[in-house]
């Protein structure tokens, strides 16, 4: 049976939900930055003044960063296959996210952002499309994406354009992992090269996050899945398990994650695995816990904090809240301010100090990482970002 539709001035029951309330309509809307009040702001904005800007564009393309928003301009695409805690829902309800990740992208950076939700699940046909949108904008914000097609994906489209492009449930928790990390390991009077670090996740995050930490020169760090600790000998590893099997453990431990938190200094979630309190007394005495699943961490806080010196989680109600939202706004920002063609490794450890030393002499167990409504931040990580790019030879300017 056909449901026949509200009419215009029905109220629905659902907007007294505040949530629905604040999301009719939308989030976001595009506004005019010049005046369109006569026959003269017309020929200037439209034709025939804009074909002189197209002319001068396509005899010196770089123009296009100067005479059009592409300068600070981010597609946010999704495929709705991993939306936050929801899984595959499909692209038409993964565009609230996309929607709010845009509105973040503004308040926090000044970067305007367009979501786009692709009706496409294979990767050929995610990175062609892709690659058709990209003259328009100034780089890609790859987001809720299913792990291991992501790899794949930022990969390919990294190797096939010449503007940012930055998976952010990697990187961007990675690199504020890393920056809460550092915080951390100070205030403890500890050195990163002296931590042995537990991750239970190897998806997106988990990936990024072992690999950030070792590029910090973290001392080790074994990585579990819910098959148990990744280690070169296991059989039946994805390629991308298998590099990071080899690149971590220097131990050697196999089993079960709980084996691996026996004497581990740092436990790292990101994954919906619950983890016993046994398992967590086990760990090496003024340890650090950041359980960061939601919105139920893999160890409660309540339980951590018996046993840790430092506890986060990825929850707005606790202290020490990982959010990536101290990174990515920045991290566009610092990126598109030198027209950078892509974001190396060294400028996603340039942002993590950024974040850290946002901090300074604030450090305290209970609060190793600044809020996110902190206006320091983004500036913050936007200067340390294009300093990086430029010191890497990625900056256009």
């Amino acid at each position: 049976m056909a449901v026949e539709p509200l009419p215009m001035t029905a109220v629905d029951p659902r907007d007294a939900d505040p949530a629905f309330a604040l999301h009719r309509g939308g989030k976001i809307e595009v506004r005019s930055r010049v005046p369109l009040r006569d026959r003269d702001d017309l020929s200037l904005a439209y034709t025939p003044g804009v074909a002189r800007v197209c002319t001068a564009i396509a005899e010196e393309p770089a123009l296009v960063y100067d005479y059009t928003w592409k300068g600070s301009c981010v597609a946010v695409v999704t495929d709705g296959s991993a939306v936050l805690g929801l899984g595959d829902i499909g692209a038409a309800a993964a565009l609230p996210v996309m929607e709010g990740k845009a509105l973040l992208f503004k308040h926090f950076a000044d970067v305007d952002a367009v979501p786009i939700c692709l009706d496409a699940r294979e990767v050929d046909d995610v990175v062609d499309t892709v690659v058709r949108l990209a003259p328009g904008f100034g780089g890609i914000n790859l987001e809720d994406i299913s792990a291991p097609r992501c790899f794949e994906i930022e990969r390919r489209l990294r190797e096939q354009l010449d503007i940012p492009v930055f998976h952010d449930d990697q990187h961007g928790t990675a690199v504020v992992v890393l920056a809460a990390l550092k915080n951390a390991a100070r205030l403890a009077g500890r050195t990163l090269a002296s931590l042995r670090v537990v991750v239970s996740g190897a998806g997106a995050a988990g990936v990024a996050v072992t690999r950030i930490l070792l590029d910090a020169g973290i001392g080790d760090i074994a990585v579990a899945d819910s098959q148990g600790i990744l280690h070169v000998d296991r059989s039946g590893l994805t390629a991308v398990k298998a590099a990071l099997a080899a690149a971590t453990n220097r131990a050697r431990l196999a089993g079960a994650l709980v084996e691996a938190l026996d004497g581990a200094d740092v436990f790292i979630g990101v994954s919906a695995g619950q983890v016993p309190e046994e398992a967590v007394a086990r760990m090496a005495p003024g340890g650090f816990v950041f359980a960061l699943a939601n919105p139920d961490p893999e160890i409660s806080p309540a339980v951590a904090h018996r046993y840790a010196r430092v506890v986060a989680t990825g929850r707005s109600d606790y202290p020490n809240q990982i959010n990536n939202v101290l990174a990515f706004p920045g991290i566009f920002r610092g990126a598109l301010d030198v027209r950078a063609r892509s974001i190396t490794e060294q400028m996603k450890l340039a942002a993590a100090d950024a974040i850290a030393g946002v901090v300074g002499d604030r450090l305290a167990a209970d609060h190793v990482i600044p809020s996110v409504f902190d206006p320091q931040v983004a500036p913050a990580v936007a200067a340390a970002v294009a300093a990086a790019a430029r010191r890497e030879g990625v900056a256009g300017r």
